[in-house]
């Protein structure tokens, strides 16, 4: 008999119907009463397929569910999965970090980029024929200047390798010094001052929610850019919108935000901002492999098999 998956939200249709071939998948989506769903399901369902995207796996949601034995992640980030209830549980948790690396590097860059040589403003310039007036205005170079990391993980290091290309100089601030040729700060304060640009490519959650406030907006100065592809969680949205209108900072580029996918209005109208629908890791290539490793986790799991990708509940 198969077991049966409580899909939160859709991940691509091919990755999807390879779920479905192997288990018995209740798609809460689709359902008009998700509470009567749940009270059907309950005892049957020995999965959760959640997504980075979703409302994500509550303590309410997982004692719901008695029979729970696994929680697989759509996504690097788990912020929205109750981690704490779940190792209270005994209920093993999946994500899919590493096969979205390259893909969520090129945004940070493609953000960087785009911030600091107004590429978008300038797109929009030429299509409404401002050109005909006269000459877009000045923008900013990158070469020579300091980017600034927060969080050399995985992601963070392949921001890092794109942005030496650039002819930038790297530092980066994290939990510990690393064996790596770039300049290491651990206080943020002090790297955001010597930073021409923020990236910020840390793990979401308590530990790191406002870290970014407004004094470290501050820190980074009125010529130096943010860019947020790790968690809208990072950034104090409020802050930001302050440091924005004080000309504290020059500019930001987002992928992620607070409130997802609501964008705070005052953003839409700002011509020093780039702004991203949270596609870091949305090309076809990725999310199938997403889909396809989070299969390969439920595979192993009720095969009696090592998870290829455990978040460590510890």
């Amino acid at each position: 008999m198969k077991k049966t998956i409580l899909a939160l939200a859709s991940i691509p249709a091919t990755e999807m119907a390879q779920i479905e071939n192997d288990f018995r998948v209740i798609k809460l989506w689709e359902s008009r009463d998700p509470e009567e769903t749940l009270k059907d399901y309950r005892l049957e369902i020995s999965g959760i397929l959640s997504t980075y995207n979703s409302k994500g796996v509550s303590r309410r949601l997982i004692e719901a569910l008695p029979n729970l034995e696994i929680i697989g992640q759509f996504g690097a980030g788990y912020d929205n999965i109750d981690i704490k209830c779940a190792q209270e549980r005994g209920i093993a948790v999946t994500n899919t970090p590493d096969v979205l690396t390259d893909d969520t590097a090129d945004i940070a860059m493609i953000l960087l980029l785009n911030v600091a040589r107004r590429t978008v403003e300038a797109d929009m310039f030429v299509r409404v024929g401002r050109w005909q007036s006269g000459a877009f205005p000045l923008s900013t170079c990158i070469s020579g200047k300091t980017v600034g990391i927060v969080g050399l993980g995985k992601i963070g290091s392949a921001i890092a390798k794109r942005a030496v290309a650039f002819e930038t100089n790297i530092a980066y601030y994290g939990r510990a010094k690393k064996d790596v040729p770039y300049t290491y700060f651990d206080d943020l304060a002090a790297m955001a001052r010597a930073s021409d640009f923020l990236v910020l490519a840390c793990a979401g959650g308590a530990e790191t929610r406002d870290l970014i406030d407004y004094k470290m907006m501050e820190q980074l100065g009125p010529k130096g850019y943010l860019v947020n592809i790790a968690r809208g969680s990072v950034v104090n949205e409020e802050d930001m919108l302050i440091a924005l209108r004080n000309k504290a900072i020059a500019g930001v580029g987002l992928d992620v935000y607070a409130h997802e996918p609501n964008v705070p209005e005052e953003l839409l109208k700002m011509d020093n901002v780039v702004l991203l629908p949270h596609v870091g890791s949305a090309t076809n290539e990725t999310r199938s492999k997403m889909g396809r490793l989070v299969l390969q986790n439920f595979l192993a799991y009720f095969a009696g098999n090592p998870l290829l990708t455990p978040v460590n509940l510890a």
